[in-house]
């Protein structure tokens, strides 16, 4: 088996000292996580706000609100993966009202093993969203170049009165000339301007 070699961040959302003392025995048994502690929905969010985690676990009920919002904004920010834990007797109901968003749930009590493969799941999800993101940005950023490519070349072709073909090539040589991307060659046609 290969060594785990990420470190997730864990937010645990749970009012129970029995259930937080038996998660965070869990949790440290586990050695790649990095794990904090609120006992409220609004301690949680503020918390949030400070700073983002690979995994939250939201154990209701909770004394000021229900978790099931939390959970659900949380799981649809696409930055965590999101464990809710319920009681047995409602876990039917919120799983209908929470599946759709991507938050996993357990019903309470569940047995240790049930929920260190929770944690398992959890981890998949976190590098599974990792991608997700790096494929974003990778989209984002090749957006970006698009489009200062694109402004270099209309301002080619409105300055210059090259076709859009001859304006592509005068920033592919530019690009050449001075071993540069083209992104660089059109933002430094730009800033000639």
């Amino acid at each position: 088996m290969q060594l785990k070699q990420r470190r997730y961040s864990v937010l645990t959302v749970s009012s129970q000292p029995k259930f937080n003392q038996a998660l965070t025995e869990l949790i440290e048994s586990r050695r790649n996580y990095d794990s904090e502690l609120e006992m409220s929905v609004s301690a949680a969010k503020r918390r949030l706000l400070e700073r983002s985690f690979d995994i939250i676990i939201i154990n209701v009920p909770l004394p000021d609100d229900d978790g099931i919002s939390l959970a659900i904004d949380k799981s649809a920010g696409m930055a965590s993966a999101v464990l809710l834990l319920v009681k047995s007797e409602y876990y039917s109901d919120v799983f209908d009202r929470v599946c759709s968003h991507g938050v996993y749930t357990l019903p309470k009590p569940s047995p240790k093993q049930m929920v260190a493969q929770a944690f398992d799941w959890l981890e998949s999800t976190t590098e599974r969203l990792r991608r997700l993101e790096k494929k974003s940005v990778s989209l984002e950023d090749k957006m970006k170049e698009i489009r200062i490519v694109n402004r270099a070349k209309w301002l080619l072709i409105s300055e210059k009165g090259l076709s859009e073909e001859d304006a592509h090539r005068v920033i592919e040589k530019y690009a050449m000339d001075n071993c540069i991307t083209k992104c660089a060659a059109a933002q430094a046609i730009l800033d000639e301007k």
